[in-house]
């Protein structure tokens, strides 16, 4: 994969990751406190609940680091370029699956999301990008190291493409009793 495309991916996969939030009410995490409209569950049921679903986040974004990053192909054969693909679609696969089961425990319940489990969402989100984006880098090169300044950057630019979705969930006025 050469620097350009695995840029243009990571664009395009923050637009969609940082603005889902905002677009579908379903929950995407599996949180220690109940929001509204969830079922009852023990506390301590939640709690764990919750710590097995970020444990998994956290092995998935290992996983990527080591089964994207050290995959190389550069100049390499069809076959080659095909398996590095898998393992990206593979690896997507696996974090919507892990996403979706807050929402599939949830399921038949309206459950509505304040606007801090939006912004945990989008933190969730940035976190899974940039675990792809190291990936990525490895894949190509040298990985390097980033300092705070990088991170406080790459967190206000992915706000920033989270935007759009914020305005239409919180800036845009909805008119009922009009015609869509």
């Amino acid at each position: 994969m050469d620097q350009s495309s695995a840029v243009w991916i990571l664009i395009v996969l923050a637009l969609v990751t940082a603005n889902l939030p905002f677009l579908i009410e379903r929950p995407l995490l599996v949180l220690p406190w109940a929001l509204p409209g969830e079922s009852e569950r023990p506390q301590w049921l939640r709690w764990a609940e919750s710590l097995a679903f970020f444990v998994l986040l956290v092995a998935l974004a290992y996983a990527v680091l080591v089964l994207i990053g050290q995959s190389f192909f550069a100049g390499a054969s069809a076959a080659a370029v095909g398996l590095f693909v898998l393992k990206v679609v593979v690896a997507m696969a696996v974090a919507a699956a892990i996403l979706a089961y807050a929402g599939w425990r949830n399921r038949g319940r309206e459950v509505h999301k304040s606007f801090f489990v939006r912004l945990l969402e989008v933190l969730v989100f940035y976190g899974l990008v940039g675990a792809l984006g190291f990936a990525f880098e490895a894949n190509i090169g040298n990985v390097f190291h980033q300092t705070w300044e990088f991170y406080a950057v790459t967190l206000s630019l992915f706000l920033v493409l989270g935007y759009p979705g914020f305005v239409y969930r919180y800036l845009l006025r909805r008119r009922k009793g009009r015609g869509s």
